[in-house]
């Protein structure tokens, strides 16, 4: 199994009344809490941390990107894949670019491109359309967000595969000339991730393509069903289960005991949930982001942890969206889970809310010492090249 270390990026400088006196924290919670110097000393602090992923021996990073959120500060995962790709030596996860809030995918085909033939190959390129919150942010209309995700996909994988000049009329983009340089070192294209909360269509898209289906922030239950289908959607397309097609992500703290770790994740852990993620229904699920079959996948799935209603970090165990414990727990828990969801690719979050720097080290040391060994015999790896 491969081993990614994922970050987030939050604003941990909240204060109650900053959070009482707004009733989101995504869009419309005002950028004058934003200070910058504290964010010059967050951001240096943040990117050592992702470093460190690299330094303990994962894989790779997972970086992405968010807007006008105290939730993530990573506008664009591209960019800081730039800033980080000297500094590691693993795999950068791209996770992801929100293809449907571009109008320029071409850009997006460019970068990508770019970021791979500087690292030799070591580039993913996930994509995404974005949560709902981003098209308030970009004032777009969300109805249209999934044939936009589709058509900048194929134009993007047909400008990596394709020898240009080419042209491309369709419904939402048009170039006369699609002939980007440079083309990707890895051939035919870097591999494709897909981040989801299970959405059927994202669920059948990526077995279809054969691409790596990554489950994030969801509890147990969803999470078995969703794995199930990928797996029915696999075996229909290519006459098998694909362990190293599909990943999950989830929020890992590991502390001395059991007792210790609850204690010291429990108030960053859920300042993650309760505060960050906090946002207006109307924001989370705009009008037309989901079809009605996806509503009600999602909405379950956020019933129990993202967004609305406040939880305890001891709800979010229970519920296995979050895992907390010694390293024999947090071990026997990620073993347990991949017997259950057959999953090939794991990317941990091991920062969250405020948790501390100090903190967040003696958890990810832990975790590199007493679990990583053992859990990287797991399953089947990643693929190595798009296909």
């Amino acid at each position: 199994m491969k081993i990614f270390g994922f970050h987030l990026m939050p604003w941990p400088y909240l204060k109650p009344e900053d959070i009482s006196g707004s009733d989101s924290s995504w869009v419309t919670m005002s950028n004058a809490l934003y200070d910058p110097v504290k964010g010059h000393q967050l951001y240096d602090t943040y990117f050592r941390q992702i470093v460190m992923y690299d330094e303990v021996g994962f894989d790779g990073i997972s970086v992405n990107e968010h807007h006008q959120t105290a939730y993530g500060l990573m506008p664009s995962a591209n960019m800081t894949a730039a800033m980080l790709l000297s500094q590691v030596k693993g795999t950068v996860a791209l996770l992801g670019n929100a293809l449907s809030l571009s109008d320029h995918p071409l850009k997006i085909a460019e970068e990508v491109a770019y970021l791979d033939v500087v690292s030799g190959g070591r580039i993913i390129s996930g994509f995404v359309r974005g949560i709902g919150a981003e098209y308030h942010s970009f004032s777009m209309d969300p109805s249209t967000s999934r044939e936009r995700f589709y058509e900048a996909h194929d134009l993007i994988v047909k400008a990596w595969t394709d020898p240009g000049p080419f042209e491309w009329y369709g419904k939402h983009y048009k170039f006369r000339y699609v002939n980007p340089w440079p083309r990707p070192y890895q051939q035919p294209h870097p591999p494709i991730w897909s981040p989801s909360q299970g959405s059927a269509e994202t669920v059948e898209w990526a077995a279809r393509n054969k691409y790596v289906y990554l489950q994030t922030f969801s509890d147990t239950k969803s999470c078995e069903k969703i794995f199930g289908e990928l797996r029915e959607a696999q075996e229909r397309h290519h006459g098998r289960a694909m362990p190293e097609c599909a990943g999950w992500s989830v929020p890992i703290y590991v502390g001395d005991t059991d007792e210790s770790a609850l204690r010291e994740a429990k108030p960053h852990i859920e300042h993650l949930f309760n505060d960050l993620l906090r946002m207006r229904r109307d924001q989370l699920f705009p009008a037309g982001y989901l079809t009605v079959e996806s509503t009600a996948r999602v909405m379950s799935s956020r019933a129990k942890g993202l967004g609305i209603g406040r939880k305890t970090c001891e709800d979010l165990m229970e519920a296995g969206i979050i895992i907390v414990g010694s390293a024999d727990t947090v071990r026997e828990t990620i073993e347990e889970r991949q017997r259950q969801f057959q999953f090939g690719n794991f990317s941990g979050i091991f920062h969250f809310g405020t948790l501390p720097d100090e903190l967040f080290q003696a958890s990810l040391t832990r975790f590199a010492e007493s679990v990583l060994p053992h859990v990287r015999k797991l399953g089947e790896p990643a693929l190595v090249a798009g296909a």
